[in-house]
């Protein structure tokens, strides 16, 4: 066992952890005031939204890449052209993100690692001034 490698998916609790995060974030996403233009630019339903959050973090942590052999390459800036996301709904998605990350994460060390490359992702999302 002694220098065996894990991945953060495995590090973090593995599938409840991630059902618990994408959760968790959409919930705020659909109940905090401070996330209302965030919110809508997402459909009614977060169903979907929420699926495919999951799907694709699942593989990106390290698990199972069920994102890449539903959808193909995620082109994750593409596939959100039509919505328009500027500085207020980036950090409106931010906000969220960061808060399910810190309730269902329980391990600062990990969030550490985990936070930066997501609140860069969030950035390379924003497609308007």
């Amino acid at each position: 066992m002694a220098g065996e490698t894990i991945t953060l998916y495995e590090a973090i609790g593995g599938d409840a952890t991630i059902r618990a995060l994408v959760k968790r974030f959409y919930h705020l996403m659909d109940t905090l005031p401070e996330a209302a233009r965030c919110r809508a630019i997402h459909p009614a339903s977060l169903e979907g939204s929420e699926a495919k959050l999951y799907d694709y973090l699942t593989g990106y942590l390290g698990g199972p890449p069920v994102y890449v052999e539903k959808y193909g390459h995620p082109r994750l800036r593409s596939r959100h052209f039509g919505a328009e996301i500027g500085p207020l709904e980036r950090d409106e998605w931010i906000l969220c993100f960061r808060r399910a990350m810190e309730e269902t994460i329980e391990n600062p060390k990990l969030r550490e690692i985990i936070w930066p490359p997501i609140e860069r992702l969030a950035f390379h999302m924003q497609n308007k001034e």
